[in-house]
């Protein structure tokens, strides 16, 4: 799940500083206002790669893609971006749980396996 995840997140961390690019063009906000959002929003991405198996990491990432979506406002774009990042983030989630479920078995079978002695 880390690996989807994180490569996920990484995608967003760009996204979301070209989104920048595109918001300073806007009269009505400042450059630094701009930036100090977009930048607590794209280190969020980067510690959130980190995170993500931790207790609570998960449900940061979705608060993030509401983020996203809800970033719409400034930028429209964003409105589609953000929902087609939120629907890689729950593939992400979804499928690497499943991923991780199938190594365990994998391990559990293999360890297994090697624990039984030969009956040659």
């Amino acid at each position: 799940m880390r690996t989807l995840c994180a490569s996920t997140l990484i995608g967003e961390f760009f996204v979301i500083g070209f989104a920048g690019l595109v918001a300073m063009k806007d009269p009505d906000l400042s450059t630094s206002t701009v930036w100090l959002v977009s930048g607590i929003a794209m280190l969020l991405c980067v510690l959130l790669c980190g995170m993500v198996t931790r207790p609570g990491g998960v449900a940061l990432g979705w608060a993030l893609q509401i983020a996203l979506i809800a970033s719409g406002v400034v930028v429209p774009t964003m409105y589609f971006l953000g929902a087609v990042f939120a629907a890689l983030w729950w593939a992400s989630v979804h499928f690497g749980r499943k991923v991780d479920e199938a190594k365990a078995r994998f391990a559990a079978q293999a360890q297994s396996s090697s624990s039984t002695p030969d009956a040659a």
